[in-house]
């Protein structure tokens, strides 16, 4: 069973949560981190934009609090903050589980056999919604299943996902097709003859995975993204419209010799 809830600000829908609020649920998503200050106000806006335009439920009872909606919104308005809440128009739905949750599978293998099963997810985006996330989902250091699930969204907006999303306005379909298939094909050399991959091996599995892991490390470790596929980086920042290797490069560096 779903329960939808509706967000209720500070007790009013008009209000705006006080900067400490926004600074508290801020200081745990460090994708935000490379996210130049004075982009911070109108990505907050944006959020507060995107829960009013979206259905948000919590599956199985699960209770979403407004902090879990705002953390929800930010992550979710991040890859879109140059490119306009529009581009999530052609779905409305977002249902959260508090934890991984399990879906059945049927998947027809090379002979036509017929397998199915039960498939543990944190998270899944549909062809017209819903987006499906698991809150509380065990995920390694730079790793973002809400940037990952949302970044399919952006994918499907022209057809099914196949790694290649409507791009910007004087975007090279060439160039993005070349790095993209390039980069592609390495990881999924490196990941057959079990090399070390600067992206996680699942984005082997799929063009439109390598497009949501890759956009999930522009996000949260852009520098390791540019040094090991820099035209792939490339291409994000001019799809995102950002240099978040520029702003994870600024970060304050913690000293590796402190004083006693």
């Amino acid at each position: 069973m779903l329960d939808r809830i509706q967000l209720w600000l500070g007790g009013a829908p008009a209000e705006e949560p006080p900067t400490a609020r926004w600074e508290a649920i801020e200081r745990d998503l460090p994708c935000l981190d490379c996210l130049p200050a004075e982009a911070r106000p109108r990505l907050r806006r944006m959020a507060r934009d995107f829960i009013a335009q979206k259905q948000f439920y919590g599956a199985h009872g699960f209770a979403l609090d407004d902090d879990i909606l705002l953390s929800i919104a930010l992550q979710a308005c991040l890859p879109v903050l140059n490119l306009g809440l529009e581009r999530y128009r052609h779905w409305i739905g977002i249902v959260v589980y508090d934890g991984d949750f399990v879906v059945e599978r049927e998947v027809v293998d090379e002979d036509g056999i017929v397998h199915s099963g039960p498939d543990i997810l944190q998270g899944e985006a549909w062809h017209g919604g819903p987006v499906i996330l698991a809150w509380d989902a065990a995920a390694p250091p730079g790793c973002n299943v809400v940037i990952h699930e949302f970044a399919h969204t952006l994918d499907m907006a022209n057809g099914e996902a196949d790694g290649f999303p409507p791009l910007r306005a004087g975007m090279s379909r060439d160039a993005w097709s070349n790095a993209f298939s390039r980069a592609y094909d390495d990881l999924c050399r490196r990941v057959d003859h079990d090399l070390d991959t600067a992206l996680d091996p699942y984005a082997s599995e799929h063009p439109a995975e390598f497009f949501a892991v890759a956009s999930e490390a522009f996000f949260e470790t852009p520098l390791d993204l540019r040094e090991a596929y820099p035209a792939v980086y490339a291409q994000l920042a001019a799809f995102y419209g950002l240099d978040t290797a520029a702003g994870e490069a600024a970060l304050p560096r913690a000293d590796p010799h402190p004083a006693p």
